[in-house]
């Protein structure tokens, strides 16, 4: 349901709208609550979710920092179309409720942009929503009228970033995760300012580690230094760009290769969703392997496969194998888990 809420500047919770989001409804109520925290959640995207305790000061930092960036105020529209039970959710409010903007809140789902029948200044979306609302002509048109689009909780694939150079919202992908109380860098996507690389926000600073794993200094914040697990190409103390996750190398016969890089090589030649992964190999240590998300294919049709990729990639990069999951597993926030 598309709900508008100007009363986010208050904390009056009587008048909360009775068909208000149940998630929106418990956020502020937990906002306005009086205690210096709120309780938040963890992805998943590198092991078990676990529940947080987040600062609402560092809350209203961040929401500072954004806000600023992008010229968020009074007038602004906002629109909520990420569950409140995670960071950016959470954040999207915030944002709200430090500039006096007023909010859309709609039900989380694959297409939010349906029932918006307003022009909306600033967004925050999945790659998968983003996808959805290119797919639906009267839901591409309500995108194009969004001024600022923020795109995370999953790496942005190649082609649908081909298919944002046309689009007229200026779109940036973005890095943070829920201890950094959402980004804390940003990657413009389309326009003359595109770019490979991710730039910090505010007062932000990175270095690296001895893994090339990004460290990440935020003054603004009270725990203000954060060690990843982030493989990057670090360029300056603000600039950056992401090549995977240390977790998810594969050493093959001593070369240690990204699979997200492999990943975005293929993005063009498979249509159903897939990743790349280890597998152990007696003679290679790890070979690499290509799980897709299908049905088991014929053999012809494998080796047809396997003759295209070829002509992307280097003999090491190539997947040695090709497996088929019928159903990807997912975390709570939908990012894909990579197991076989």
């Amino acid at each position: 349901m598309n709900i508008r809420i100007n009363h986010v500047r208050c904390t009056d919770l009587s008048s909360l709208p009775p068909c208000l989001p149940a998630e929106t409804a418990a956020f502020l109520r937990e906002w306005f609550d009086g205690g210096e925290y709120v309780t938040g959640r963890t992805s998943g995207s590198t092991g078990a979710p676990k529940t947080v305790a987040l600062p609402k000061r560092d809350m209203l930092a961040s929401a500072a920092l954004t806000n600023g960036y992008f010229g968020v105020t009074s007038r602004s529209v906002l629109l909520l179309c990420l569950s409140p039970a995670y960071i950016a959710g959470k954040m999207m409010i915030v944002r709200a409720i430090a500039a006096g903007a007023r909010l859309l809140a709609v039900a989380p789902g694959s297409n939010p942009l349906a029932a918006i029948d307003c022009p909306v200044d600033f967004a925050a979306m999945t790659p998968l929503q983003v996808a959805t609302s290119l797919s639906f002509p009267g839901s591409a048109q309500r995108l194009a009228q969004v001024g600022q689009l923020i795109i995370g909780g999953a790496a942005v694939p190649p082609p649908l970033e081909e298919r944002l150079h046309s689009l007229p919202a200026a779109c940036y992908a973005t890095y943070g995760m829920t201890e950094t109380m959402s980004h804390v860098a940003l990657r413009r996507l389309n326009g003359s300012g595109a770019t490979p690389f991710y730039t910090a926000l505010g007062s932000v600073r990175f270095d690296a580690d001895d893994r090339d794993c990004l460290l990440i200094d935020a003054p603004h914040l009270q725990q203000q230094r954060f060690v990843t697990n982030d493989v990057v190409q670090l360029c300056s103390p603000v600039r950056f760009r992401w090549l995977g996750r240390f977790d998810n190398i594969i050493n093959s016969g001593g070369i240690k290769l990204s699979p997200e890089n492999i990943e975005a090589k293929l993005a063009h030649l498979l249509s159903k969703r897939f990743f790349i992964a280890g597998e152990p190999d007696m003679r290679l240590g790890q070979r690499v392997a290509l799980v897709i998300e299908d049905r088991a294919w014929g053999k012809r049709e494998q080796e047809a496969l396997i003759a295209r990729i070829r002509q992307h990639l280097p003999p090491y990069e190539c997947p040695k194998c090709i497996r088929f999951v019928p159903s990807f597993r997912e975390t709570p926030s939908g990012k894909i888990i990579r197991a076989v």
